[in-house]
């Protein structure tokens, strides 16, 4: 009998094992939203490609079962340092300045600027200095993006309303207002046509501030508006953070295990959003989405319909696969605990990954075009005929291939101390790290296979 149980046990562990590879692999790998506008191609050989495979797997398998000590682990992620704050009360009024300045130079820039993208500083700004560089160093070192938030500094200058928000929308319409951002940026032409930029900049602070007026700033930008919550979220990976009025100096990634990361499911939803962004924008880049869509447009679905399709579809796949993990993790782990509190505690580790395949696909471009933001920003109303870049060597292909992995190896570490926080046994805690890492790893391997495919613009529109 005891055979047969567990017979069935494995059975039902590779029936999970086989669905997670087929959904996980069939869909690939990005984050957060917006488009670069032109990326170079990473070339990585398959034999590496493997190898990288296989360290990864290894290495999630050592975290998972050798460190196992309760307070190594609480002393690694309860270190903490004080930072002196200097010049805070000048600090924060210059970056409230500097961000709504920011705004209104991208609107002016977008709309009499240069028309070409690539010589238009509003353009450059948004795609390599904003969305790429910005929300590198919030990662990387610390979110600065309450301070610098412009909308929000516009929104606490306005009367509010100040209305009773909708308790039963929770964080819901922050993931479909990031599905949205991704969506336009992928079917629209904003991060080439500067005009275009300039209507969705409007767009977007004209819903902003209209719903910081009905509901009032300090609800709208804690939980609708997507921007803030990406910014709030991958502070949490960051090494310098404020907590208790003071800044504090952490390991990297150990915020990710904290309990109240994430309170709800709408929450992980949001999450689960960053990752699949991470994947989508990536994956309508390659040629194997080109291969797999042409033939549906030629059958007569409209290109628009068919992205959108697709980025809906596979969200909806993404949560179901966490979802799958998570019952399997809590019928291994033999836990009390709900499968909704296994969900919420698990998600934040997701953030490691989202992060780490930002970098891989955004450092590089950042680097490329880092010259071309600083001539055009200098004379932003001229014409240039070209813009310099940087080329980088050949050898720097392997730079994103690192971060995926150190952001798998940051996600898995950071599962692995939710799981001895969470469970009083050391086997319950491993075990039910098996479905996650299944899913971490997977997700690994085809970020690392779109890292590795020639980038082409978006096909069909």
């Amino acid at each position: 009998m005891c055979a047969c149980r567990s017979r069935r046990r494995y059975g039902r562990l590779a029936s999970l094992l086989a669905l997670l590879s087929v959904a996980v692999g069939s869909v690939s790998a990005h984050g957060a939203a917006l488009s670069d506008g032109g990326r170079e191609t990473v070339a990585i050989p398959t034999w590496l490609f493997l190898v990288t495979g296989g360290a990864a797997i290894g290495a999630s398998f050592l975290l998972a079962s050798l460190v196992t000590d309760r307070a190594l682990i609480d002393a690694i992620h309860g270190w903490r340092r004080d930072l002196p704050i200097v010049g805070e009360p000048l600090a924060r009024p210059l970056l409230r300045l500097f961000g709504v300045a920011g705004l209104a130079w991208v609107f002016v820039i977008a709309l009499f600027g240069p028309s070409r993208g690539t010589a238009n500083a509003a353009v450059l700004l948004v795609w390599v200095g904003w969305w790429a560089g910005f929300t590198m160093s919030t990662y990387l070192v610390g979110s600065v993006w309450p301070a610098l938030n412009p909308w929000r500094t516009l929104a606490d200058r306005l009367p509010s309303l100040e209305s009773s928000y909708p308790e039963r929308l929770g964080a819901w319409p922050s993931v479909v207002g990031l599905l949205a951002l991704i969506w336009i940026e992928v079917v629209s032409p904003v991060a080439d046509e500067p005009r275009t930029l300039a209507a969705v900049v409007a767009g977007y602070t004209g819903v902003t501030l209209l719903g910081a007026f009905t509901y009032g700033p300090d609800r709208w930008f804690r939980t609708v508006d997507p921007v803030a919550r990406v910014f709030r979220y991958y502070g949490r990976l960051a090494p310098l953070a404020r907590e208790n009025g003071s800044i504090k100096l952490r390991l990297p990634g150990t915020a990710l295990a904290e309990t109240r990361l994430i309170d709800g499911f709408d929450e992980v939803g949001f999450v689960i959003a960053l990752v699949w962004a991470t994947t989508y924008d990536g994956f309508v880049a390659t040629p194997a989405w080109e291969s797999a869509a042409t033939p549906v447009v030629e059958a007569g679905v409209p290109p628009l319909a068919l992205y959108l399709l697709v980025l809906a579809g596979g969200y909806l796949l993404f949560v179901g696969v966490y979802l799958l993990g998570t019952r399997y993790s809590r019928r291994l782990a033999g836990t009390y605990l709900s499968t909704a509190t296994l969900a919420r505690r698990f998600a934040p580790p997701l953030l490691a990954i989202a992060a780490g395949y930002h970098l891989a696909h955004y450092l590089g471009y950042f680097l490329t075009l880092a010259p071309s933001l600083a001539t055009t920003a200098a004379t932003p109303l001229t014409l240039r005929a070209t813009v310099p870049v940087l080329v980088l060597p050949g050898w720097f292909d392997a730079v994103g291939l690192v971060t995926v992995l150190l952001g798998h190896v940051l996600a898995i570490w950071a599962a692995h101390a939710v799981a001895f926080d969470s469970f009083p046994g050391r086997l319950q805690a491993i075990r039910s790290q098996y479905p996650y890492t299944v899913v971490m790893i997977l997700y690994t391997i085809s970020s690392l296979f779109i890292v590795s495919q020639p980038t082409i613009e978006p096909p069909l529109l």
